[in-house]
């Protein structure tokens, strides 16, 4: 017994001491133009589901995210933060997003997890390029673009246009009648208004 648990603590160390030779040779390509291995690209998919998932379990405090005032607000900070990465209405590609690895996901295509989405823009996302909008933002502007990103899939762009045209400095909690209107249209035309939440790749 005794001879074994030396062998394995031997295999070990020696893999310890390999690992950490590799990393110091330099082989390791980190350029953001070359693509992770596959299996190194499936375990850190695991990984970051996971951690997220486990996290977002534990958000509490959501919001009326029907709210016409709340999706307005959210609608003036994604356009300012986010539509870089994350595409927005009428847009197909960016300049900034061509060039990230991981390619950020296409928000325009899917609604995420309400608290998933909340965990991930207040935290962030380790070696990718998503910031701790927490850092800068608080609870209420980050529920409001999670808000926001209940209807984007299926806004038209003028629909976005009209949303996002405010000041995202502006907190006035009072939202115009246009943007109630084009809620109200946005529902209309899907039949069921906010789409039923989906799984999403972050």
């Amino acid at each position: 017994m005794k001879k074994w648990i030396g062998s394995l603590i031997l295999i070990v160390a020696v893999a310890i001491v390999a690992l950490g030779a590799w990393a110091y040779s330099g082989l390791y390509d980190i350029g953001a133009d070359a693509p992770h291995w596959t299996i190194t690209r499936k375990a850190i998919a695991v990984l970051r589901e996971r951690s997220i998932e486990t996290r977002a379990a534990k958000v509490t405090g959501m919001p009326n995210l029907s709210d016409p005032a709340l999706i307005r607000l959210g609608a003036e900070h994604y356009r300012e933060m986010c539509t870089g990465c994350h595409l927005a209405p009428g847009m197909h590609d960016s300049e900034l997003r061509a060039g990230l690895y991981p390619k950020p996901p296409n928000l325009t295509r899917f609604v995420p997890e309400p608290a998933e989405a909340f965990w991930v823009i207040k935290h962030g996302v380790k070696m990718t390029a998503m910031p701790a909008w927490g850092k800068t933002h608080d609870d209420h502007k980050i529920w409001a673009m999670v808000a926001y990103l209940e209807q984007q899939p299926q806004m038209s762009v003028a629909q976005y246009r009209a949303l996002s045209a405010g000041d995202a400095d502006d907190d006035d909690d009072a939202a115009p009648a246009h943007i109630a209107h084009v809620h109200a249209d946005t529902a209309e035309a899907t039949g069921q208004g906010v789409p039923a939440p989906a799984s999403s790749a972050h």
